[in-house]
């Protein structure tokens, strides 16, 4: 079977709105993982006539290795770490704490940017919808899912065009529910199954979710 490509992040947002619509959630909040989930949950969030919000996830990334993941930070200041790997490198808590606060300020400097001085939404009435253009270690994602729940929504689904089998079985298991359109056996990078897969600027994240804010506001 072949496996499904997307023209573009958009593209791929307006393939989950069906299955999002067969869940009838009553109070849906869009959460989109910045940059790249931002153009996938604007999709979403508009046709669902949600509101559209980010969540930031900052890796940790391993000492002289960065590409390596120890761990991640997420909004509402959740910080989950791979024990397994901190052990195998050796590294004590200061330099955790070292490379936490980097990630932290960087962090804290995405919120600045996509949310200005708007607050932080109460997540405790709401359905949250966690969405990215695709799951592949699914690291970010588990950590913001830890973080979502952390603030006690009312339920939170996990939506993703295309993934890792494994990474969608185990994030399955964390959230209420969870929808990836395509889990390919050949699965190695999310940008396979784009025909365009350009990097999303902070500009565009932050017209976007202007862009819904105004389409609420005109309701």
């Amino acid at each position: 079977m072949q496996s499904r490509v997307f023209a573009d992040r958009r593209d791929a947002g307006r393939a989950l709105v069906p299955e999002l619509k067969r869940c009838k959630l009553d109070n849906p909040l869009i959460l989109g993982l910045p940059r790249g989930g931002v153009p996938v949950a604007f999709e979403v969030a508009m046709a669902l006539r949600a509101p559209l919000d980010v969540f930031v996830v900052r890796k940790l990334g391993a000492p002289f290795q960065p590409e390596l993941a120890i761990g991640a930070i997420a909004s509402g200041g959740v910080r989950v770490l791979n024990d397994d790997v901190v052990a195998t490198l050796g590294i004590d808590e200061a330099g955790i704490d070292k490379i936490v606060a980097r990630e932290a300020a960087e962090l804290q400097r995405r919120e600045r940017l996509y949310r200005g001085d708007r607050p932080y939404p109460e997540l405790g009435a709401f359905d949250v919808v966690l969405v990215d253009d695709g799951i592949a270690t699914g690291a970010t994602i588990r950590a913001a899912v830890e973080g979502i729940r952390a603030m006690q929504p009312s339920s939170i689904t996990v939506a993703a065009p295309t993934g890792s089998a494994l990474s969608v079985e185990a994030i399955g298991k964390m959230a209420d529910r969870i929808i990836c359109l395509d889990t390919p056996p050949d699965f190695y990078a999310v940008g396979q199954f784009y025909i365009d897969f350009a990097q999303t600027s902070d500009d565009e994240v932050r017209g976007l979710l202007d862009k819904v804010r105004e389409a609420r506001a005109e309701k």
